[in-house]
């Protein structure tokens, strides 16, 4: 049984925010420093004190709010510039001669970080209004601004923006990715349905046609119906879900989606299998088997998958060879890789018939058999020569991981 897929959201912005927490956190401790290396030349200490402790509160306890997008509110982004600039515009109080000379503010690089948090929170022009902010209370607070006070407003405005430009950019492109991954698992359910249904409803539907058409009579009406649900349940298969199976969304924003296998309730569960065990009962008078002596162990799924696509080409040859066709199964072990060949004596496939029955919406081939072989991370190689027979070749890779569980079983 196949494996059905969910979309997982997952966070490509968090990084972000963890780099930001420790910003703040490095930032504090540099103003602490500052601050109390340089305590002598401020003339009111005791203003420089007041507000580096209100810094450290501050920043130790809205740590939880810098820890993703959803904990990070407008409120908090408002009241956190609001503790920058006011540390920056209290620099002249503590420091009478502040305005006269390029002295690091009170905060110093820390404001930095609330400008930060606006740029990742939304993106360009909400770090533009930050740092705006925070460039106007520099000016105010030098009076006379030196060269070296502009190159540093300028330098956090445009890194502040650049930064948030990025963000948007990247949220962009998640968007797509998330989008493009949905489609695919969308896709990849569709084919296990298309697989499941071939295997079953469809082949059903066609051999009440066949043998309806050929008792004739009221038969042949039943036959009639039931090739017109085959071509409709051809159509649906071919149409495709919109939606896959599983969809999880992480409520942070910024989050990109992958897919993750998980089995199907009702799949059948259990470790590696004996391949040969589930083609043995493929063998009868006109399917001959050989198969190495000793167990070609599997994962039950890979096992399960690669019978079923046998199963899948021996049926195309009862059904395009005739009943009257003699098919030959091979299974090789590699070691790094299983192959197993089915080959038959009928009179072979037409140059361009798959391509065409493709079109028709007829996908025994493609989904039963190379789509299953595709899921596995193998492939299915078809060679047919008009009037020669058709030979199928189904490999399946085995992972190290599984190559060292079947050395150890030997």
């Amino acid at each position: 049984m196949a494996r059905r897929e969910r979309v997982v959201r997952m966070s490509v912005e968090q990084p972000l925010w963890r780099a930001l927490t420790a910003y703040r956190v490095l930032t504090m401790v540099y103003a602490v420093l500052i601050g109390v290396l340089g305590r002598e030349r401020y003339e009111r200490p005791l203003v420089l004190v007041a507000f580096l402790a209100v810094m450290c509160v501050w920043t130790l306890a809205t740590l939880p709010m810098v820890a993703n997008a959803r904990s990070c509110t407008k409120r908090f982004l408002v009241a956190d510039l609001t503790v920058a600039l006011t540390g920056i515009l209290l620099t002249p109080v503590a420091d009478l001669d502040a305005q006269s000379v390029d002295g690091p503010t009170l905060p110093t690089i820390w404001t930095a970080g609330a400008v930060l948090a606006y740029a990742i929170k939304g993106g360009w022009r909400w770090a533009g209004f930050a740092s705006s902010l925070v460039a106007v209370a520099n000016i105010i607070e030098r009076a006379e601004p030196s060269r070296d006070t502009l190159h540093n407003v300028l330098l956090v405005w445009v890194a502040s923006i650049a930064i948030g430009y990025v963000v948007e950019v990247a949220r962009a492109s998640e968007r797509t990715l998330a989008r493009a991954l949905e489609i695919e698992a969308a896709t990849r359910e569709r084919e296990r349905l298309a697989r499941d249904i071939h295997d079953s409803v469809l082949q059903v539907l066609a051999m009440v046609q066949r043998r309806g058409t050929a008792l004739g009579g009221e038969a042949a009406e039943l036959g009639r119906m039931a090739g017109e649900q085959e071509v409709a349940l051809r159509t649906l298969v071919a149409g495709g879900l919109t939606r896959p199976s599983h969809v999880s969304e992480d409520e942070s924003e910024g989050a990109f989606v992958r897919l993750v296998e998980e089995p199907d309730e009702d799949a059948a569960t259990g470790g590696d299998v004996d391949l040969r065990g589930l083609l043995a009962p493929r063998a009868g008078s006109r399917v001959t088997l050989a198969d190495p002596g000793t167990p070609v162990v599997l994962p039950a799924r890979a096992a399960r998958e690669l019978a079923a696509a046998v199963g899948a080409a021996l049926d195309n040859v009862r059904v395009h060879a005739g009943d009257g066709a003699q098919a030959w199964i091979l299974v090789e072990d590699w070691g790094d890789e299983v192959i197993v060949t089915v080959r038959d004596d009928g009179p072979g496939i037409p140059e361009g018939r798959l391509d065409q029955a493709e079109g028709e919406g007829r996908m025994g081939v493609a989904l039963s058999i190379r789509g299953r072989l595709r899921d596995l991370g193998g492939s299915a190689e078809l060679i047919s020569v008009p009037g020669q027979g058709t030979e199928v070749e189904l490999k399946v890779p085995r992972t190290p991981r599984e190559r060292r569980g079947k050395a150890g079983a030997k």
